[in-house]
């Protein structure tokens, strides 16, 4: 295999210390065999797809197998073509004198030749957790940053090496060229696009060890701005993936893997490319707005108290389940149906004993079915001795059972009957049950008696389907209750389906074995195709796997999306935790019950407040045995910016866990009028060519004329989590919208330490 001609480093002129060949040749020689080997196998990989897609899909089994192996050459296929060399981060020397290169992925070349070590193995582990007290057994370590010049291969455009024992140092070259921080922190103060950087190789030791923690129990990791806590999330989520395959194959199948549930659109297309970039694209990302149809069209809940309200456990638990029980209470009445075959009595202790039948946990939807079947045992055993009469019991036993049967379905099919199960036993749509609580006060009395009166009007309003952002975790508590209420209807056109191919198979064996019979076919051609009638071989025949797509529709409507982002999952992340309600906590661990999850979030950035402790927070919402790792170091965020920032939440929150941060920029935060807007940020997009700015208000229509390239309008909500060159912030942020003294503080702390390089406060 021909290695790819020329060098790979092409650093600047103000780096020529790092630019002897004795420093970079080593590497240029193995990113050229990383370069080939890469060529060798996208081609290699294409091939076999073309070869995956061309094969006969099957049915059942094989076509599964068939998919599962598209979609894991596609991952492939596409994980190899997104880099080229650049997908080695960086390269370790051990104290054997042994050159390891880390990789985003592990490759291995055709020689069994070990090029690339996958960064979430436990051989790359001293490549992000050494420091100078715990070398790990290495002796120097280099991290490469990597460019991309237009229509080029990607070359390296700085490195920055650490030695752990500098008398191993061979030479002055090598000493030249020690430069721990240059680098990393070139890479902090790197201009921002609209998505999240890429930081894997300059991941710290602190960080690196809450990726590779364990994921027994849940883990919080708390941080204030620029910690880099949705990095290590995300890092995290990939390493979970890795080193599970269970995980993995699961998120592969679309039944299960990993949920990353974050606060907004913006950010969710902010680290879009995260995850991918380090070859994991089965994961969803999601909001909550996301996990029900309703969501869609939901607006911001404004008032304080209505959101309070709506945000207790008891509201998206008992509360919903009472209003459901009141649909399932049984009928007083008796009911007598007639019959061809025999007159039955339906009485109270009858529809009270079908509606005990039901069992625990069945969505009520769902168990309307097992409501019918338990009603019709109880009837047809009842009308068992008028059935009998008649029959010898030597030899009409069977005559019998087929007048039970045919009992049985004449009660399923008498329209009386039929319409007492439909009022006894509703189906019913979350919207219209939630939507009843608050425009029928007594309804809401009646499931809600922890009520005030008081409560009780102030959740009063005249719209039922007026949703906002706070009804949504009840919501997705009443769909979880209720289950599809179409889902019987798809379930009976299903077996339709199935039935008619069925026949249709059953006609095609019947047409082949009267050919076979009348051509005078051989015993095993008949035995062959008379074996085809049988119930177990139609089963085979008909692949009822292929069925479950018909008239799909997730509950209440929201199509596959939201039936896929019902669970389980066998991991969730959740960013920007300290904003969720104890209600929409419910959302999050009922789509987790193995409480694997990492918890991402800041007290600090609590609109609403966060008096307790992660643990005593998380206890009350029904998790146990939490573990919290804290980030404490800023790495986004000016010193200039922070030393103006921190006063706000402390006048706040004065014992909030605040930041350090690294880095200065000299450029002190402006103040001026909001008069001064459009020239500001008009100066600075001519004068810089990269980079993104970012305007945050309370009210992003006063400034709807500002249109420019790069430059977005935010609220700080909708901010939180992304980050940019620079920030203005039209101050007032909380005009007109209402909030108290604690959230007014925490936009704006949020509004500043988004900023990255420069900061600008702007009053009226």
């Amino acid at each position: 295999m021909a290695l790819t001609p020329g060098s790979f480093s092409v650093l600047p002129a103000s780096l020529s210390a790092k630019s002897a060949p004795a420093l970079t040749a080593a590497d240029d020689e193995h990113f050229a065999a990383v370069a080939a080997y890469l060529d060798h196998a996208r081609t290699d990989l294409a091939g076999r797809l073309a070869a995956a897609r061309r094969a006969p899909g099957g049915t059942g089994q094989h076509a599964l197998d068939r998919d599962q192996e598209v979609h894991r050459l596609t991952a492939r296929l596409r994980a190899l073509s997104r880099f080229d060399a650049d997908l080695c981060l960086g390269r370790m020397v051990t104290t054997d004198g042994t050159t390891i290169y880390i990789g985003r992925f592990g490759l291995t070349d055709d020689d069994d030749e070990q090029l690339l070590v996958d960064w979430r193995s436990p051989a790359a582990e001293p490549f992000f957790a050494a420091t100078h007290a715990h070398p790990m057994g290495l002796v120097s370590r280099r991290r490469y940053r990597w460019g991309r010049p237009a229509g080029a291969r990607a070359v390296v455009v700085d490195f920055w090496d650490e030695v752990f024992d500098p008398a191993l140092l061979v030479d002055e070259t090598e000493r030249a060229a020690l430069d721990d921080q240059s680098a990393f922190i070139a890479s902090l103060g790197a201009s921002r696009s609209e998505r999240m950087r890429d930081v894997l190789a300059t991941l710290q030791s602190d960080q690196d060890a809450i990726i590779r923690s364990e994921a027994r129990s849940p883990l919080v990791v708390s941080g204030g701005p620029g910690t880099g806590k949705t990095v290590v999330a995300l890092h995290r989520t990939a390493h979970l993936l890795h080193a599970d395959p269970r995980l993995a194959a699961s998120a592969a199948r679309r039944t299960g893997g990993v949920l990353v549930l974050g606060p907004s659109e913006p950010y969710l297309a902010y680290v879009a490319d995260v995850l991918p970039s380090l070859g994991e694209e089965d994961v969803l990302t999601a909001t909550l707005r996301d996990l029900v149809p309703e969501g869609a069209g939901a607006v911001e809940e404004t008032d304080a108290l209505v959101a309070s309200l709506k945000g207790s456990v008891e509201m998206a638990t008992t509360v919903v389940d009472a209003a459901v029980a009141l649909y399932e209470e049984p009928p007083t009445e008796p009911l007598w149906v007639s019959t061809e075959l025999a007159d039955v009595r339906v009485g109270p202790t009858d529809w009270a004993a079908a509606f005990d039948a039901v069992e625990s946990g069945t969505p009520h939807n769902e168990a309307r079915e097992q409501v019918w079947d338990a009603l019709l045992d109880l009837l047809v055993d009842q009308a068992a001795d008028a059935l009998d009469e008649g029959f010898d019991d030597d030899d009409d036993g069977e005559r019998a059972g087929q007048a039970a049967s045919e009992l049985r379905r004449a009660l399923r099919r008498h329209s009386e009957l039929r319409r007492a199960v439909e009022r006894a036993w509703p189906l019913l749509r979350a919207a219209d049950v939630v939507g009843d609580l608050w425009t029928v006060p007594a309804y809401l009395r009646r499931c809600a008696p922890h009520l005030t009166r008081e409560e009780v009007l102030v959740l009063r309003r005249p719209d039922a389907a007026a949703w906002t952002t706070a009804d949504l975790p009840i919501l997705d508590a009443a769909h979880r209750r209720l289950g599809d209420p179409d889902g019987e209807r798809r379930r009976r056109r299903r077996e339709r389906v199935a039935e008619a191919e069925r026949r249709q198979r059953n006609e095609v064996v019947a047409d082949l074995l009267a050919g076979v019979h009348e051509t005078g076919g051989d015993e095993y051609g008949v035995g062959l195709l008379s074996s085809l009638r049988h119930a177990d071989a139609q089963s085979v025949l008909v692949d009822e796997s292929g069925l479950d797509g018909l008239d799909s529709s997730g509950a209440g409507g929201g199509g596959v999306g939201v039936e896929r982002l019902a669970g389980p999952f066998g991991h969730v992340v959740v960013d920007e935790a300290q904003e969720l309600s104890d209600a929409a906590w419910q959302c999050v661990l009922a789509r987790c019950p193995s409480r694997s999850l990492t918890v991402v979030g800041d007290r600090a950035q609590a609109r609403d407040g966060f008096a307790e402790s992660w643990e005593e927070r998380l206890a009350r919402v029904g998790l146990g045995a939490v573990r919290v790792a804290t980030l404490s170091t800023n790495y986004r965020t000016p010193v200039e910016v922070m030393a103006e920032a921190e006063p706000v939440i402390r006048a706040a929150l004065p014992d909030v866990d605040v930041p350090t941060s690294v880095r200065s920029t000299g450029v002190p935060v402006h103040h001026g009028r909001a008069s001064e807007l459009e020239p500001l940020l008009r100066a600075w997009l001519a004068e810089h060519a990269e980079g993104t700015a970012c305007v945050v208000t309370g009210d992003p229509s006063a400034v709807s004329g500002l249109v420019a390239e790069r430059v977005r309008v935010l609220t700080p909500a909708l901010a939180k989590g992304l980050e940019f060159d620079v920030v203005v912030l039209l101050d007032p942020l909380t005009d007109g919208l209402g909030v108290n003294d604690t959230a007014a503080a925490v936009d704006r702390y949020v509004a500043m330490t988004r900023a990255t390089q420069r900061l600008a406060v702007l009053t009226p």
